[in-house]
């Protein structure tokens, strides 16, 4: 079996996320860690808080807190959340790490030993009204190339396009919102990527790029074909990475920090090695996942945004310590999960955000949502009327119904304990063929990281169920042929085990009750191959069983009417 090193982009530190973040990262990589896990592989699924940078400062400032305190509670905050959403991850850590800051100062100094770091006297936006340089974050102003109106200075979140604070258009300070600024000199660390473009493109062009979706590849080849430009990979903060003063003395005098897009990449190992320095028996080998890991395959989710820092400079990072780091195998990107056609919004009380979805419902329904209809090939809508036609038909009524109504029948009609019945026939073995095709079909697009695609394979693995279940009917059979029915039953019974099994990455909490459905003894398959789900025997006639509560409850009208209103609705 494989090692499979998963990561997913990391939530920045200043707020709860919304559904749009969840989709576009950590949502899918869990997905895919659970399914790895279950096929026997050997996984390691790390994340982070992203802690440094100018909005961290700045959210702290509002709260009237020390970024440190900050950064600690709202870490804190954010993985109540990701607990709450069945969020597996082997660690979440924090890139204000003991462990971060000294891997960052080490890609620093092998950078600099390799002659890929350059110190460069530049002119610097200087705010009168604040007294000091303003890093490129704490600038806003209008896009020059889309002409969105609070663009930052380091790149504009509608457009995407990098930017530099020069280029922005009515800029003003985020700090006082003074247009007071002016240019002066100052010194800061370059780190050299136009020396390693060609790099870049040697390793890009031979790791199997050409097999990544066409988002990710395509952005990857466009920052390529534009040419990697020489990047400032410092900036004037108070928070953050400090620059090592045995290398460079004056700046680190100063109180120059790495930028935020340096050290939060280089966190994915620091994680790595937090979740190692975690246990003191030295069990754990950071090292085995991230250097000379020629047995490790690794995969990135994040949404379209990060591609360039994670197909590109981040790659061109390692490059140039000219030491042999992990280097991504597989990148899945993601578009926009949308609210509506617009944008997620807290200001404008648009959107629904992971803390307030999980008050309304259990994770399993919005796991499930948005997996099926995750942003792959384009930008995607939520709405609440497609929200809840997707819970009440798919959830409620395919699976959870078919679950309820055959172990309730079953209880009434035979007892507590799984019925004998007849032997299976021709219509069993029917069943069992279409089972095991549908189960490859899902294994498939799973394996290949075809989300949408896989949540349609199981949902069709639910609805073979029912269509069985109404072909049988064995409420009519029992009239006449009370083994014939029992037959059914069981069969159906042996449907819900595999059913819990297979859903357990999309829906972990409800795959576990379904499964617990079940006294049965050993019962420690972890998967069920599409040739061993021909038979459909795995829960054996006498298993006792209890009918779980109801496992999907519909979303009425009501319901839908007190989202709209709480969350906004309207079609923009």
């Amino acid at each position: 079996m494989a090692r499979h090193l998963i990561t997913s982009a990391l939530p920045y530190i200043n707020g709860i996320k919304h559904l749009g973040n969840m989709v576009g990262s950590m949502l899918p990589a869990d997905v895919y860690a659970r399914y790895m896990r279950q096929r026997g592989h050997e996984v390691l699924y790390i994340c982070a808080t992203d802690e440094h940078g100018t909005p961290a400062e700045l959210a702290a400032k509002d709260a009237g807190q020390s970024v440190d305190a900050f950064c600690a509670e709202q870490h804190d905050k954010q993985k109540a959340i990701y607990d709450g959403f069945a969020l597996d991850f082997d660690h979440f850590g924090r890139s204000s790490s003991r462990e971060n800051v000294e891997l960052t100062q080490h890609f620093a100094r092998k950078l600099h030993e390799n002659g890929f770091i350059e110190e460069r006297a530049i002119r610097q936006v200087f705010s009168i009204a604040d007294d000091r340089f303003l890093p490129d974050r704490y600038i806003v102003g209008t896009c020059p190339h889309c002409g969105y109106d609070k663009a930052r200075g380091d790149q504009c979140e509608n457009c995407t396009r990098v930017l530099d604070p020069t280029d922005l258009i009515d800029a003003r300070s985020a700090i006082s919102g003074s247009g007071e600024l002016e240019v002066r000199e100052t010194k800061h660390l370059f780190l050299l990527q136009s020396k390693l473009q060609h790099e870049v493109e040697g390793w890009l062009d031979g790791n199997g790029s050409k097999d990544w979706p066409t988002l990710a590849s395509s952005i990857a080849h466009k920052w390529l074909t534009e040419g990697l430009q020489d990047r400032a990979i410092t900036r004037d903060l108070d928070w953050g990475v400090p620059v090592p003063a045995d290398v460079w003395p004056e700046l680190a005098a100063e109180g120059k920090v790495f930028y935020v897009w340096f050290d939060a990449p280089i966190e994915y190992i620091g994680s790595t090695k937090e979740w190692a320095d975690a246990v003191s028996d030295g069990s754990r080998d950071w090292k085995s996942w991230w250097y000379e890991a020629d047995d490790v395959r690794y995969t990135e989710f994040m949404a379209k945004d990060n591609v360039p820092f994670h197909s590109v400079m981040f790659p061109a990072t390692q490059l140039g310590t000219r030491e042999p780091w992990k280097k991504v195998d597989f990148l899945k990107a993601f578009n926009w999960l949308n609210y509506y056609g617009g944008k997620f919004s807290t200001s404008q009380r648009r959107g629904i955000f992971t803390d307030a979805a999980l008050e309304l419902l259990p994770a399993d329904y919005w796991r499930y949502f948005l997996i099926a209809n995750a942003p792959e090939s384009d930008d995607t809508s939520f709405t609440w009327e497609l929200f809840s036609a997707s819970v009440n038909k798919d959830l409620a009524d395919t699976l959870g119904n078919f679950v309820n109504r055959v172990l309730s029948f079953s209880r009434k009609r035979f007892g507590d304990e799984v019925p004998a019945g007849a032997e299976a026939g021709p219509a069993e073995q029917k069943l069992g063929e279409e089972i095991a095709g549908l189960l490859s079909e899902y294994e498939g697009h799973m394996e290949a990281l075809q989300f949408r695609k896989a949540a349609a394979s199981l949902r069709a693995l639910w609805s073979a169920g029912n269509s069985y279940l109404e072909e049988k009917a064995p409420w009519l059979e029992i009239k006449t042929d009370k083994e014939a029915a029992a037959l059914t039953l069981r069969t159906a019974m042996n449907l819900i085990h595999l059913y819990a099994i297979v859903s357990e990455p999309f829906i972990p909490a409800s795959a576990k009750a379904m499964r617990g459905a079940f006294a049965l003894e050993n019962d420690t398959a972890v998967w069920v191959s599409p040739e061993d789900a021909k038979a459909l025997a795995s829960v054996p006639a006498g298993t006792p069983f209890t009918v779980p509560p109801v496992l999907f409850a519909k979303i009425t009208e009501e319901d839908l009417e007190s989202y709209r209103e709480r969350f906004g609705g309207a079609e923009q």
